[in-house]
């Protein structure tokens, strides 16, 4: 019994520790096996874990890049912002310089022209002392030849007193000749000048054009008076800030309806002109408004200035002008001379220029070319020194225009001497021009007038036997005693008519003082 209970005791335990070690064992497998299905969720949290890092790196790649571009178009933008700036400085300093080059030029022309007028007066000096010498050496050879005759005629023969008589007539006879010589130059220069004034009334004729006083207008309508306080703004701001866009003065005065526009260049005034009437259109009239007002109304008169230099040309059929010529033309438009529109006076010149060239067998295209051309210098005229034919003159040199047409420009009053044929029918064409009719404004009696006191302030200078004003009143040739004034007291003589014109006569360009002080013998061989 005993033994049974033991084997039942001992079976029990072996029981219990069977199942302890199955349960052991069975424990180990479920842990093995949950570990197992862990690493498994672990290493597929891990891949997810991954997966979302790859895709976060990439958005914050693409961004990256985004950010990278982005930054490289503005980085562009600045820097093709900073390379037109610094392009638009270079350009300005270039124009700077070739103005400067231009005005260089123009000085070193200058300087060129009076060194060679010194080489000449130098070589006229030197011949007038060769001639003087030359004079005294036939003066003392004649005064021995006379003494010598007086000496044989005391003891003359019959033949040499013969001899002494056919002399005599021949010198009369040879005198006679003269005189008859002279009465046929002169006929010949009479049918000369009625050939001349035929070919002039013809081209008259054939170019029949309006004969109005054109007058340039800078005045301004406004509706009321209190359009005036408008325009002037608080404390003069609207007025101060048109004065400085435009470049002129602005006069308000007490006249009721209208303002003045005063400006010595013709372009600006009727830039202001036109910008006071849109301004008063438009009834917006502060600083910012005037400025933008300005700029618009400029770019319409240059394009206007344009297209009329374009008609122009057209009209009188001149092709192949340089663009900047035909603004020139353009800008004559605005420009009056004695009240006579110079533009339209241009084209007048051109017509009858070519009229009288076709009639005389020369080129009638060169002919209107250089007559629209002449006064071209009147559009500078009010920004540079001169007068306005050495003004057009230089600047269509800078165009390469022909020698014909250059020296026509500026030998067309005078100023230097004609070297072809041309000139002298640009100058009496030019003349035409303005002396039609109404086509200037100056009277007759007041031109006349002003030739007088010319000629009346040279007479007023010592030693002055007579004196001329000739072109139109341009110049004025005085004549002096080579016995009271001497070489040197010339110059100062002539300088100082210039310096008595200036002070006591208002006129329009420039006057030449020429002073003669020599004796002329001019005789033709034929």
């Amino acid at each position: 019994m005993e033994v049974l209970m033991a084997i039942n005791t001992a079976s029990w335990i072996v029981g219990i520790l069977l199942g302890g070690i199955i349960g052991l064992a069975v424990s180990i497998l479920v842990g093995f096996a949950i570990s197992k299905i862990r690493l498994k969720e672990a290493e597929k949290d891990i891949q997810g874990r991954l997966e979302t890092a790859r895709r976060e790196a990439e958005t914050i790649l693409k961004e990256a890049r985004l950010d990278a571009a982005s930054e490289f178009i503005r980085k562009r933008e600045e820097f093709t912002n900073e390379v037109a700036a610094k392009e638009a400085q270079i350009q300005k300093q270039e124009l700077q310089l070739e103005k400067m080059k231009d005005a260089l030029e123009r000085q070193q022309e200058q300087i060129e022209q009076r060194d060679r007028q010194l080489k000449n007066l130098e070589k006229d000096l030197q011949r007038k002392i060769e001639s003087v010498d030359n004079k005294n050496r036939e003066l003392s050879s004649l005064l021995v030849q006379q003494k010598n005759q007086l000496l044989k005629i005391a003891g003359m023969s019959v033949e040499e007193a013969k001899n002494l008589l056919l002399q005599e007539l021949e010198e009369e006879c040879e005198k006679e000749m003269s005189e008859l010589i002279s009465r046929k130059v002169a006929q010949a220069e009479e049918q000369a000048e009625e050939k001349a004034k035929e070919i002039i009334n013809l081209a008259i004729q054939r170019y029949a054009a309006e004969q109005t006083c054109e007058v340039s207008v800078s005045m301004v309508d406004i509706p009321n008076d209190e359009m005036k306080g408008r325009i002037i703004g608080r404390e003069g701001r609207n007025i101060r800030a048109f004065e400085k866009a435009t470049g002129v003065d602005v006069i308000v005065d007490d006249t009721p309806g209208v303002i003045v526009v005063s400006g010595f260049n013709p372009i600006r005034r009727e830039v202001a002109r036109l910008s006071m009437e849109r301004l008063i259109q438009d009834g917006r009239i502060h600083p910012t408004r005037i400025e933008e007002i300005v700029a618009q109304t400029k770019k319409d008169v240059h394009q206007r200035v344009i297209q009329l230099g374009k008609e122009a040309a057209e009209e009188v059929d001149v092709r192949g002008l340089n663009n900047k010529i035909i603004g020139m033309l353009g800008a004559l438009h605005y420009r009056t001379s004695y009240g006579q529109n110079v533009l339209r006076h241009s084209v007048e010149v051109a017509f009858l220029a070519q009229v009288m060239a076709d009639e005389l067998g020369l080129d009638g295209s060169l002919a209107k070319r250089a007559g629209l051309l002449h006064d071209i210098g009147k559009a500078m005229d009010r920004e540079i020194e001169g007068g306005h034919p050495s003004i057009g003159a230089n600047y269509l040199r800078r165009f390469k225009e022909s020698p014909i047409v250059l020296n026509a420009v500026e030998a067309h009053h005078g100023d230097i001497p004609a070297d072809n044929p041309y000139t002298p029918l640009i100058a009496a064409a030019d003349a035409i021009s303005a002396s039609r009719p109404g086509a200037r404004r100056e009277t007759l009696e007041r031109y006349i007038k002003r030739l007088e006191k010319l000629e009346e302030i040279a007479r007023s200078f010592e030693g002055v036997e007579g004196c001329y004003a000739i072109q139109a009143g341009r110049e004025v040739r005085v004549i002096v005693n080579a016995e009271k004034v001497s070489d040197d007291a010339a110059m100062k003589t002539a300088r100082d008519i210039a310096k008595k014109i200036e002070e006591e006569m208002t006129y329009p360009g420039e006057i030449k003082v020429t002073l003669l002080r020599e004796v002329r013998c001019i005789e033709y061989a034929r």
